[in-house]
């Protein structure tokens, strides 16, 4: 039975990502999750932590803020294309999510990552600590594609997870990134959405076991939305690690989430980059 609830709410979580400019209204989506509208609602918040019209809101706001820091689309644009009729009930939606309107967040420079056409100069305004960090076991779900959609797989585990009871077992969310999105092609980046998992819990698919080593790590803690983080990277990478006189290990990027999107303001979440070091 858990297993056919699971399996219910991964459609659900795909439909919402993959049209958020449709009809995602509770009725819809219990038609997708093949449950009666009465008893979804309950489903989802007691397997997820969410409400369903929390999701679908998170999701789209998400996704607007990405499109506004790396695109030059039109607002009006982007709020059709997140499933906003009309550029009022966007920009009122964004505020409210954002504590600003989606002009001013575009406006924010320091969100906006740098193009490799020209070099602006890069100001380091993060702080990067060296700690020694434990080794990790994860339990996750690989993503492929652009790294700013990998909310989608974050959802389906976090439903798998709730589904096998598996939270009370579990830590930080993780993100492990192994390519560079600035030389590899959007859809062949490759990632993992993970979970610490505490103890010898085994993890049934489509969870997968992950280890990652411990020792030292330089790790830059960015506080704000999500779509701030390459301009993060930009600063760690162009600024930090040139000064540092130290050499990355030969293992991939990963940053840990100090608080999650379902509960905190983007303003406030917490992200804490990790580059692996050598020796």
């Amino acid at each position: 039975m858990r297993n056919s609830y699971e399996a219910r709410l991964l459609r659900v979580v795909d439909h919402i990502h993959d049209h958020p400019a449709g009809d995602l209204s509770l009725d819809a989506l219990s038609d997708v999750a093949a449950l009666s509208r009465f008893h979804f609602h309950r489903v989802y918040r007691a397997m997820t932590g969410e409400t369903a019209a929390q999701a679908v809101r998170r999701i789209r706001m998400y996704r607007a803020s990405v499109t506004l820091v790396q695109t030059a689309e039109p607002p009006a644009a982007i709020a059709v294309k997140v499933g906003y009729p009309n550029l009022a009930s966007f920009t009122r939606a964004f505020s409210e999510s954002y504590g600003m309107s989606p002009t001013a967040f575009r406006n924010r420079g320091e969100l906006r990552p740098f193009t490799p056409n020209r070099i602006p100069e890069i100001i380091m305004t993060l702080p990067v600590a060296i700690r020694t960090e434990p080794s990790r076991r994860l339990g996750a779900i690989a993503h492929k594609g652009a790294y700013h959609e990998i909310g989608r797989t974050f959802d389906k585990l976090s439903a798998s997870m709730a589904s096998h009871g598996l939270f009370a077992h579990s830590g930080r969310m993780v993100g492990i990134y192994y390519d560079d999105p600035a030389s590899t092609p959007l859809a062949d980046l490759r990632s993992h959405a993970a979970f610490e998992i505490t103890g010898d819990v085994p993890l049934p698919a489509p969870i997968e076991t992950l280890k990652l080593a411990g020792g030292r790590h330089a790790i830059m803690t960015f506080k704000g939305p999500y779509a701030g983080l390459p301009a993060a990277y930009d600063q760690l990478f162009s600024v930090w690690l040139p000064k540092s006189g130290e050499e990355p290990a030969d293992a991939p990027m990963f940053e840990v989430y100090l608080n999650s999107p379902m509960d905190t303001a983007p303003e406030d979440l917490l992200t804490e980059i990790c580059m692996p070091l050598a020796g």
